[in-house]
């Protein structure tokens, strides 16, 4: 019901994370970390099950140790959202990882050991179809670059990420993708816009640090909104210091809020004044608890009174515009004889929206099952 996105992306390769595909036109992917112990089985699982509820396409999970490694091969047996390890310097946890089953390798050739031990981990994902990440941060370039730059700068960042990239480029590796993750929106951004410019790989986004829950949703969401803006961008992971299940909602508000990609509902909602008729605030948050299991993409406009109210619910799938004591109510832009009162809101604007996302759901449905049978007659 509202505009589409303008946004082109950037041309890019594809690989695939397990079943997910990256790059070249695929959706762009939303991720997260746990941060449970990865040597605690039963909690490692449990949070990636909390977060393959709310949609997270991939997860990614430190492996430190070989005992790590260990526990992730049970945990890999226990979940079916596909598995990044996060390896840092020893190859064989790469190499035990990729044993047991890993879908995706976040590790940095060059700080892996010599060039044997590389060739080890890159033929054996070769061999095994998984692609690797490669990782740069802002906080842990390599000494000669920090004293060649003498703080972290785009350049910086992209001459570290590059010379990963050269290492796999030798051995003929080209499925992965990069990320320039910086604390600091300026620096990120320009990291990404002058790597998008070296490689065709696809690109992984990410403020890293961000801060709390609130300072590094905002901050997440300008610095990656100003990327995505710019069709840069494959997948991503919202860096919060709060529950990894927030990190999947945070981005898939932000690629929402870009019609991107939508997941569910986008509440258009008024904060409210003294002309409001109802309480919008409460009906709306109490909306967004009970519906959080709808995935539809679903635009409903809640607002408190008639001035804006009608505008808005004309130009959404469902639509409340408050009135005294019996708000008026829309569907696909047309104002409904049915009027509900204001004093009993919540219940029924739930059974409204469900209906609603049930029947967009089958119409859905009954259009693919079309463009299936047409493609049948056509061969």
């Amino acid at each position: 019901m509202q505009y589409e996105s303008p946004i082109k992306r950037r041309p890019s390769t594809r690989i695939y994370v397990g079943d997910v595909p990256i790059g070249d036109g695929a959706p762009i992917a939303v991720q997260s970390m746990t941060n449970t112990r990865t040597t605690d089985v039963a909690a490692t699982v449990a949070q990636i099950r909390a977060l393959e509820k709310v949609g997270a396409d991939i997860v990614r999970v430190s492996v430190p140790t070989m005992d790590a490694a260990e526990a992730f091969k049970q945990i890999k047996q226990q979940v079916s959202v596909p598995l990044v390890a996060d390896i840092h310097f020893d190859y064989r946890i790469a190499l035990k990882v990729a044993e047991y089953g890993v879908d995706c390798l976040r590790i940095n050739p060059g700080n892996i050991g010599n060039e044997a031990r590389v060739r080890s981990v890159v033929d054996c994902a070769r061999d095994k179809n998984i692609p690797i990440r490669i990782g740069v941060n802002g906080g842990s370039l390599e000494k000669d670059i920090q004293v060649k730059y003498t703080e972290p700068t785009p350049e910086a960042l992209v001459e570290s990420a590059m010379r990963h990239v050269d290492i796999l480029d030798r051995l003929n590796f080209d499925q992965f993708k990069v990320s320039v993750k910086a604390s600091d929106v300026f620096l990120a951004v320009g990291s990404y816009r002058l790597l998008a410019k070296e490689i065709d790989q696809p690109l992984h986004l990410g403020i890293t640090e961000a801060g709390g829950m609130r300072a590094g949703a905002v901050k997440s969401s300008v610095g990656l909104g100003m990327l995505l803006a710019e069709g840069i961008g494959d997948t991503l992971r919202i860096s919060l210091a709060a529950d990894p299940v927030e990190e999947i909602k945070v981005g898939f508000d932000i690629l929402k809020s870009l019609r991107i990609r939508s997941r569910g509902i986008n509440f258009i909602a008024c904060p409210s004044c003294s002309r409001q008729e109802f309480d919008v605030i409460n009906t709306v948050n109490a909306l967004e608890e009970r519906l959080e299991d709808i995935i539809t993409p679903l635009d409903v406009s809640i607002i408190g009174c008639v001035v804006n109210g009608p505008g808005e619910a004309e130009v959404s799938h469902l639509g409340l515009a408050g009135s005294n004591k019996k708000s008026a109510f829309y569907e696909d832009g047309k104002r409904q004889k049915e009027r509900f009162d204001n004093d009993d809101l919540v219940a029924k604007l739930e059974a409204k929206i469900r209906a609603k996302a049930s029947q967009m759901d089958e119409s859905n449905r009954i259009a693919v099952q079309q463009i299936d049978s047409n493609q049948i007659d056509n061969n």
